[in-house]
């Protein structure tokens, strides 16, 4: 640390006066301390500064949060009834139920494939659900770096792979990653503002905005 060579400077100068105690080296010595005092006391604001701005991000990032939560609750009861739109929900964890009833039209008749595949849909949700399955690996990353990727040489996934295709797979995994993503602990589904339109998690300014566009839609309909 910078401190450090003010200190050994010091330490020398103290000898220094030992053997020749002139009133130079007395007041060199007097500076030095003085410089090595004041370094001290800007270490600690700096130090007292950082642990201010790290408490007031981590504050400011819990109220980011609380605020998403409210506008996720007020676009629930917005959006009910209401086809999708460019902002809205997301169940992030939660399969695609229409792929399962596609692969399952291809190979069964139109009332057996609803049944089927409202059963093949829920098998998996619970498979996605559960904290036992675990079908990721680790990979290195520029040889250093570790990261878990999905395993497609796990059982199930290769299983269900084979029997119905990539589509019916890629729902499963998708899911799955959403879950380890957004619920690990919890392990169930949970909504998350969306842009759909760029298949990404909307910001908090874009959610507002359109809350804002819905309000003055529904005020000139009314007015």
């Amino acid at each position: 640390m910078e401190i450090e060579e003010p200190k050994g400077q010091l330490q020398e100068m103290k000898h220094l006066s030992i053997e020749d105690d002139t009133a130079a080296v007395e007041e060199q010595i007097k500076k030095m301390n003085d410089e090595l005092q004041a370094m001290m006391e800007e270490m600690v604001d700096v130090k007292e500064l950082n642990h201010a701005l790290f408490y007031k991000e981590r504050q400011s990032n819990v109220e980011l949060q609380e605020a998403r939560q409210e506008l996720i609750k007020g676009m629930q009861e917005m959006l009910t009834g209401r086809t999708r739109t460019n902002i809205g929900l997301k169940r992030m964890g939660e399969i695609d139920d229409t792929v399962f009833r596609d692969a399952c039209m291809e190979k069964f008749g139109t009332e057996e494939a609803l049944i089927k595949a409202c059963e093949f849909c829920s098998f998996w949700q619970d498979k996605v659900k559960n904290p036992a399955w675990h079908p990721l690996k680790v990979v290195a990353v520029d040889g250093a770096h570790k990261v878990e990727v999905i395993d497609e040489n796990d059982e199930s996934l290769k299983d269900l792979k084979e029997e119905w295709g990539n589509g019916v797979f890629d729902a499963v995994v998708t899911a799955f990653t959403e879950m380890n993503e957004y619920n690990p602990s919890g392990r169930f589904v949970i909504s998350e503002l969306w842009n759909f339109k760029e298949n990404r998690k909307a910001t908090t300014k874009e959610a507002i905005s359109y809350i804002l566009k819905m309000v003055k839609s529904l005020k000139r309909r009314r007015g």
